[in-house]
């Protein structure tokens, strides 16, 4: 799976599957499992390191991680994400920090966060030679901005605002573009006006193509999870009750 794999996706009206992965284990199986792409996401800081936002997160560690799930993943794209301050300086520092982020994890593109602002960073990294995937609606690296993970582009006005951010990274060179905690029906007018497919995230089902945070869709973060994130499964009770039992034998004797 490719960048213009995406764009061919679009074209054919085929749906785009994409997950979270942190690790090499995770990551072989969701490749395996049949996902198109792999998203080496910022929430790492949340999702394992269990901190209360993303803003802690490094460079160093998303290739840490990036380069895991690249040995583990065979056919998906792998996508990294830019952490906070890694890209929004200069574009100097973007290119300098993607083109980092690429070469030591082998990964196929970074994502980062932002609108027109962002658009000189991600035009200087394409022209560099990095794929680059946006990310518009909830921002989660401007949680303290927007005062909290809650939903985004809700009146006339927003929409007009996410098409025109939405089309400035376009125009810029991303290939895709992240739709994040919004209603359905804004996201889908955005989707309209795009050549480059939209990748929803608590957006609605009428987006280019889906992505979820793998512990939350596994049932493994506690709590609901993030906002729009459906559970296929419960495995974090699974694992409670399976070291529970392997407790109980072992303080019950032989």
């Amino acid at each position: 799976m490719t960048v213009l794999d995406f764009a061919r996706r679009k074209q054919a009206g085929e749906p785009i599957v994409m997950i979270t992965a942190y690790d090499a284990l995770f990551a072989g199986l969701v490749d395996a499992a049949g996902v198109d792409a792999i998203l080496v996401g910022d929430s790492v800081a949340t999702a394992l390191g269990g901190e209360e936002t993303t803003l802690s997160a490094t460079v160093e560690q998303m290739i840490y991680h990036g380069r895991m799930v690249r040995r583990g993943a065979r056919r998906a794209l792998v996508v990294v994400d830019m952490p906070f301050m890694s890209y929004q300086v200069s574009a100097e520092d973007a290119v300098r920090n993607g083109g980092r982020i690429l070469k030591e994890t082998g990964a196929g593109a970074v994502k980062l966060e932002g609108g027109a602002e962002v658009a000189p960073a991600v035009e200087a990294l394409v022209t560099a030679g990095v794929p680059v995937m946006g990310h518009l609606g909830f921002t989660p690296q401007a949680v303290h901005q927007l005062g909290g993970p809650r939903q985004q582009a809700r009146d006339h006005s927003a929409l007009e605002t996410l098409i025109r951010d939405a089309r400035a990274l376009e125009k810029a060179g991303a290939f895709a573009v992240v739709l994040s905690t919004m209603p359905g029906r804004i996201a889908q007018k955005v989707t309209h006006v795009l050549a480059i497919p939209t990748i929803g995230f608590g957006a609605g089902p009428l987006c280019d193509g889906q992505v979820l945070v793998l512990t939350d869709m596994l049932g493994l973060s506690g709590g609901d999870g993030a906002a729009g994130a459906k559970r296929y499964a419960e495995l974090g009770a699974e694992v409670r009750e399976a070291v529970a039992r392997y407790a109980q034998e072992v303080r019950g004797g032989p």
